[in-house]
């Protein structure tokens, strides 16, 4: 089964089951210990801690080894914010972080904090003049990420680092998605990295705090660490995290010029193949084996399950899965289509003929979905001279649909005023418009739900 989901977890790359295997028979041992099975295991943990550090070019004793990537955000962020808590009490992150950041921010403002989201360009980017201008003298700690998990949009760090360093704030960067590429670029003063992104086993984090960056341990700590990440360290699992993150960076080179002429092809041959379908994130700054584009009209939850009847595992950032009924936040703060998302993250070593095949399925797929939705005929009145489309009720693409089906019954210049309730359609309905060429007015509070304005232009 084509497997094209690298951006949430990577396949076990093999240099790391090696690793994990000889590392469970060496590595079991307390680190802390003189004896020799102690002493062992300890240098099984500063190899690959130098390993590590080299990778992603720091010193070893700034690298601490955390029991995921979202440890490390949350210890990073909150011991940074604590350290600096004299200079103030604002952070900044970017509108399209990973959740760990985000949820890491609502507790900080929980607390009294201050945030600032800075907002993204359409192709998922930071504006570098927007994030340098949201800096502020009691600015504690600003966030960006590397590579944007969603879209594969990579972000200007070496810029934004700039502007950070000139304002005397720490940079905390969250490269998940990207060091197993190579190293993040830039004057950052924390990172943070999680091994199951580039192939290594899950259960293992990085955080790197810069020598000089002021940060203060939050909550019960022990020796281990640095104080940095308490409890016993999954030894056999962080060797085996060095080992194939050095791995995965000697092929990286040669794999990324081949991932990205897969997912060039699949960027342009989508919208060839499948109406109705818009490719988001940036076309040249992006992750080399990530593309994400969003059907109209097609329900999200179906479509992924429809592609795993063929044999493709993919994701999505739609507002239609099973796991939230809003749209997702990063696909909101870009401005682009929700509905019927699909993102396709290659992993190291994806065969061409599984690319090949998967554009062969698409549309057959989309069209199979498209006609088992079986859009309602729309309920629609002629009020005040606009049109009124009644879709509450009705969860996101039918809203859509419907505003599609009498869009062409008003004259140019007409108004078409959609009724909904789902969150997804304060999203898509734009989206729709700048899609269609249609002007979106706006929306307004109805008795139920919300209205949606629409002016026919063509």
């Amino acid at each position: 089964m084509p497997y094209f989901d690298a951006a949430s977890a990577a396949p076990l790359h093999p240099v790391a089951r090696q690793a994990l295997l000889a590392a469970l028979d060496d590595g079991w041992a307390d680190p802390s210990r003189l004896y020799r099975e102690g002493r062992k295991a300890r240098m099984l943990l500063d190899a690959a801690r130098e390993a590590a550090a080299e990778a992603v070019g720091c010193r070893a004793d700034e690298l601490t080894f955390t029991p995921s990537g979202t440890r490390a955000v949350h210890t990073g962020m909150a011991g940074a914010l604590a350290g600096r808590r004299r200079t103030g009490r604002h952070l900044i992150v970017s509108a399209v972080e990973h959740s760990s950041v985000l949820h890491s921010a609502e507790v900080f403002e929980a607390e009294g904090g201050e945030v600032t989201q800075v907002p993204v360009r359409r192709t998922g980017a930071v504006d570098v003049e927007s994030y340098a201008a949201a800096l502020r003298a009691d600015t504690a700690l600003a966030c960006l990420q590397s590579a944007n998990h969603e879209v594969g949009t990579v972000q200007p760090v070496t810029a934004v680092a700039e502007a950070c360093r000139a304002a005397g704030v720490p940079l905390l960067v969250d490269a998940a998605q990207s060091l197993g590429w190579g190293r993040v670029e830039g004057d950052w003063s924390l990172l943070t990295a999680s091994a199951h992104k580039w192939g290594g086993p899950s259960g293992v984090g990085l955080l790197v705090v810069r020598k000089g960056v002021r940060f203060a341990v939050q909550g019960a700590s022990d020796e281990r660490e640095s104080g940095r990440s308490a409890g016993f360290e999954n030894l056999p699992a962080i060797v085996a995290a060095a080992a194939s993150l050095r791995a995965v960076r000697a092929e990286a080179g040669q794999e990324a010029v081949r991932l990205r002429e897969l997912t060039a092809r699949i960027r342009a041959r989508v919208p060839e193949l499948v109406p109705d379908v818009e490719v988001v994130g940036d076309a040249d700054r992006r992750l080399p084996g990530v593309v994400t584009f969003s059907c109209l009209y097609v329900d999200g939850e179906t479509l992924l399950h429809e592609l795993d009847r063929e044999g493709f595992a993919v994701s999505s950032g739609s507002s239609c899965t099973s796991s939230t009924l809003t749209p997702s936040h990063v696909l909101k703060a870009m401005g682009v289509l929700s509905e019927g998302n699909v993102r396709v993250s290659l992993p190291t070593g994806a065969a061409e003929g599984d690319v090949a095949r998967f554009l062969e399925v698409l549309p057959g797929v989309v069209a199979g979905v498209r006609e088992k939705l079986g859009a309602p005929v729309p309920v629609a009145a002629v009020h005040e001279d606009v049109l009124v489309v009644d879709a509450l009720g009705k969860r996101c693409p039918i809203p859509v649909i419907e505003l599609a089906k009498v869009i062409g019954t008003v004259p140019v210049g007409g108004r078409v005023r959609v009724l909904s309730d789902d969150e997804a359609a304060r999203l898509d309905i734009p989206a729709w418009c700048e899609m269609r060429g249609q002007e979106y007015e706006g929306e307004e509070k109805a008795e139920r739900g919300t209205a949606y304005l629409v002016r026919r232009i063509s």
